[in-house]
């Protein structure tokens, strides 16, 4: 079986934000699943998707806290500078933390650690809604 379906994400803060949740809400398919796997793509350049500690939110202040002395803002060297300050930093985080996830599905079910959730990657200040595709392949 193949389902494919768009996944819209509120708009947030800049930062790191745990959407497993409202991800799952959005794809009742997953039930049927015995044996597969979803990926899900991110179709923006300045935000990311990527897998970690679903327990302690101060894992993604740090997260937040250490790109963005990894990656800061105004470096002399940036030539893409008129869309804002945090608009080339947010390119190259994007970049750094991936579009994409592949995650196994068991049972129905998301087949990750009892400790991961998905994370929305926002690295704009002033960001819109985010929209993820979701695509389902596995046997019922």
């Amino acid at each position: 079986m193949w389902y494919q379906t768009e996944i819209t994400l509120y708009s947030r803060k800049r930062g790191f934000h745990l959407i497993t949740d409202e991800v799952l809400s959005q794809l009742p398919e997953l039930d049927k699943i015995n044996c597969g796997i979803l990926h899900l793509f991110i179709r923006h350049c300045s935000a990311s998707i990527t897998l970690n500690e679903n327990a302690d939110p101060t894992v993604r202040s740090d997260m937040e806290a250490h790109f963005n002395h990894f990656v800061p803002e105004q470096a002399p060297y940036y030539q893409h500078t008129y869309e804002g300050d945090d608009d080339m930093p947010a390119h190259i985080k994007a970049s750094l933390l991936g579009s994409s996830l592949s995650l196994p599905i068991t049972n129905g079910r998301l087949n990750i650690g009892i400790w991961q959730g998905i994370y929305l990657g926002e690295h704009r200040n002033h960001a819109s809604k985010r929209t993820l595709v979701a695509t389902i392949n596995g046997e019922e």
